[in-house]
């Protein structure tokens, strides 16, 4: 089993930027990939950004590329995602997943709210 805790989230304006934590324990040994999805209500939940453990490779989601950037720390097994120019529609609950072979693993979430 991995655990994830996510943290960082909050109410922000228009146009700030944003720091989100996601921090794995447990069977942390081969995390093959960790990622940031989001869910707004009424909507499905979407990939935000994805990065893979070992290379570092990373993929991004259409909404925000450009303006997103993910990021990991292998020894404290953690991902993060900066957040910037944030938009109202960006308001969401972002949820941190890990793949450890071939299961997946999903976080809480934390909620961020862009005011306009």
């Amino acid at each position: 089993q991995v655990q994830l805790t996510e943290s960082g989230g909050g109410v922000v304006q228009a146009g700030a930027s944003l720091n989100l934590s996601c921090a794995a324990s447990g069977r942390t040994d081969n995390i093959n990939e960790m990622a940031w999805f989001r869910q707004a209500p009424g909507k499905v939940r979407e990939l935000v950004g994805l990065i893979t453990w070992i290379v570092g490779t990373t993929v991004y989601g259409n909404s925000v590329r450009g303006r997103f950037i993910i990021s990991k720390d292998n020894a404290k097994n953690m991902v993060s995602l900066h957040v910037n120019s944030l938009r109202p529609e960006d308001t969401s609950v972002y949820y941190c997943r890990a793949r450890r072979r071939e299961f997946f693993y999903w976080g809480q979430g934390t909620q961020v709210t862009v005011a306009s």
